[in-house]
């Protein structure tokens, strides 16, 4: 069975619309009711174009890389018949138990539009193929990368979605220490093992200004240093330390746009940024220079020392406010979707680098 990035990605994308469309798991009920009879019920009598919009391209990664897995795997079958059942099914599924959560409403038209989301990804995936492009990339990923390079590039093009999530310090993904012992403490409150639960004797203190210049440029040099580890050339590791800021630093605009307006895009670009970013293309070019395996081990150490800063400082009460704006307003939908990116992304990157650093013999896979 040829292997591919797309059944991960397909994986990766159906945990976050369950997470989506579930959230917040809070106060599940019965109703004593069908909870499929929202496929009969009226239509709503009030939407908006950003449900439209968010519900069609909710669905549209999950059919394209559906689909185009379907191709490479088993290429005799209907892949886009399977996909559009597939997510009729899925979203069928989730729409139902959305009838058992008291903060969601299960809706004819959510389901009609993911459907046709699914089903445009899927007709696009199908369409490229066809047409060439995705075998052109199947010659550029044969020119660019090394052959054993499915789980780096996985985990490359997950990065800008994590960053779209609000994160407390630019490019900081993974700071979860705060709302995981909240979380547990709520969980055993009222029960004796609150005890056992191990408890800060201080306060965390937000980061110093040198700690964030650093940890900026941890958070930059991390996805340039997986792109070290599979590119084939040293003019191919100039070409991706350029795309990766530039994805880095236009996701991060784009998620300041959605939280506080276009106007206020860059004003993240503090002194801190600038510096870290300096600072970036410093240890890249010196990066650029080492083997594949040293690439991963400095990666290792990079990226526990990122998070030990991040997860031993306290978030400001501005973002608070701004966490507050993306889990209460429009942006719920949206929120489910990629803030499990930006928390877990850097864990993922941890337990490829431990898979990669273990494997015994040459680690290139060539």
């Amino acid at each position: 069975m040829p292997k591919t990035s797309a059944w991960p990605l397909t994986w990766v994308y159906v945990c976050l619309i369950v997470y989506a469309s579930l959230y917040p798991f809070e106060g599940w009920r019965l109703q004593g009711i069908a909870p499929w009879g929202f496929m009969w019920a009226p239509w709503p009598r009030y939407w908006t174009i950003f449900d439209v919009i968010s519900n069609v391209l909710g669905y549209a990664p999950l059919g394209f890389f559906l689909t185009l897995a379907f191709r490479r795997t088993w290429p005799h079958l209907p892949a886009l018949t399977l996909t559009f059942a597939l997510a009729m099914a899925l979203s069928w599924a989730l729409e139902s138990l959305q009838f058992f959560l008291p903060a969601r409403v299960p809706s004819n038209v959510d389901w009609l539009l993911n459907v046709a989301g699914a089903w445009l990804g899927g007709a696009s995936a199908a369409f490229l193929m066809w047409a060439g492009v995705l075998a052109r990339w199947s010659r550029f990923r044969a020119q660019w990368f090394i052959r054993n390079a499915r789980g780096a590039l996985v985990l490359l093009a997950l990065w800008p979605m994590g960053l779209l999530f609000p994160a407390p310090v630019a490019f900081g993904l993974g700071q979860v220490y705060e709302r995981v012992e909240d979380t547990v403490a709520n969980w055993l409150q009222g029960t004796p093992w609150l005890e056992w639960l191990p408890m800060r004797e201080v306060e965390l203190q937000p980061l110093l200004q040198a700690s964030e210049v650093v940890c900026v440029m941890l958070g930059l040099l991390l996805p340039c240093l997986l792109a070290f580890s599979v590119v084939r050339t040293f003019q191919q590791r100039v070409v991706a330390v350029l795309v990766l800021l530039l994805a880095g630093f236009l996701a991060s605009a784009l998620s300041a746009a959605l939280t506080y307006g276009p106007v206020h895009a860059w004003d993240w670009t503090h002194t801190e940024v600038r510096a870290g970013l300096v600072a970036t293309l410093f240890a890249a070019a010196f990066s650029s220079l080492l083997t594949r395996r040293a690439c991963l081990v400095t990666a290792l150490v990079c990226l526990m020392w990122q998070l030990a800063l991040l997860n031993n400082a306290a978030t400001d009460a501005y973002f608070s406010l701004t966490l507050q704006t993306w889990e209460q307003g429009k942006f719920i939908r949206f929120h489910g979707l990629i803030q499990w990116i930006g928390w877990l992304w850097p864990y993922a990157y941890l337990a490829y680098l431990m898979q990669r650093l273990s494997v015994s013999g040459h680690p290139d896979g060539e």
